[in-house]
């Protein structure tokens, strides 16, 4: 069984081959089909544009909220192709992390020469 150490590691090594692949400057929608077709054919259980869901006060409220990526119901990557990752990209998915109930988090800004630069790695 791989820790989430582990899982983390194999999809930032599979966004590095989508990145070397296709380089900087397209769209998010473009890295999350690549991305998620490297996930799938590795053997990972993914979930993309998973419905989030918000409860308030006892009700539950689907506003459209979507997880980019899911995998193994553990990691959650939201996928940016972004000049520069803002803080409220980081908002968002520590948000996202504390309403899914999952741990840990990888957000990633796939418009960036070098792939390190434009990763960050979150854990609630």
């Amino acid at each position: 069984m791989e820790t989430n150490y582990d899982l983390t590691g194999i999809i930032l090594k599979k966004a590095y081959e989508v990145h070397t692949a296709l380089g900087p400057g397209l769209l998010e929608s473009t890295y999350e089909e690549c991305l998620c077709y490297e996930l799938s054919s590795y053997g990972l259980h993914i979930e993309r544009q998973k419905t989030l869901p918000i409860e308030y006060k006892g009700i539950k409220i689907d506003n459209g909220y979507r997880l980019d990526i899911v995998v193994e119901n553990k990691v959650v990557i939201e996928l940016k192709s972004v000049d520069a990752l803002l803080p409220v990209h980081t908002a968002q998915l520590l948000t996202y992390l504390k309403l899914s109930h999952i741990k840990y988090g990888l957000l990633i800004n796939f418009n960036v020469q070098s792939l390190k630069d434009g990763i960050k790695r979150y854990i609630m």
